[in-house]
């Protein structure tokens, strides 16, 4: 058990509450670290992502506008267009899988520094 000094009032401090903000600040700043590492996989990953998807989007529209034109120059054109839109969502696959990944390790680093 620990003991207690009194103030001059006559009220009781704990010596560990006047010692123990160093404690909590270095927690904090731990926290703060963290924080912000994960803040920016996150933001990194899902800046990528929107990139993507913003550019798949374009395509989409792309083929959408060359097979209403019935052109057959635009019809050929929308298999490569097609081709990259696969290969974009395989990459948003990984992209998420990675995302996933990443967050599990800074949540678990986390968890163990809180320990």
């Amino acid at each position: 058990m620990e003991s207690s000094s009194q103030i001059s009032d006559g009220t009781a401090v704990n010596p560990s509450e006047i010692h123990g903000g160093e404690e909590e600040e270095e927690e904090e700043e731990t926290e703060s670290i963290c924080d912000s590492e994960a803040w920016e996989i996150l933001s990194k990953s899902f800046a990528e992502v929107q990139s993507l998807l913003d550019r798949n989007r374009r395509l989409i529209r792309q083929v959408n506008d060359n097979h209403r034109s019935k052109i057959p120059h635009n019809l050929a054109v929308n298999v490569k267009l097609i081709r990259e839109i696969n290969s974009n969502i395989s990459k948003l696959a990984a992209l998420y899988s990675n995302l996933s990944a990443n967050f599990s390790t800074v949540v678990r680093r986390r968890l163990s520094a809180g320990k």
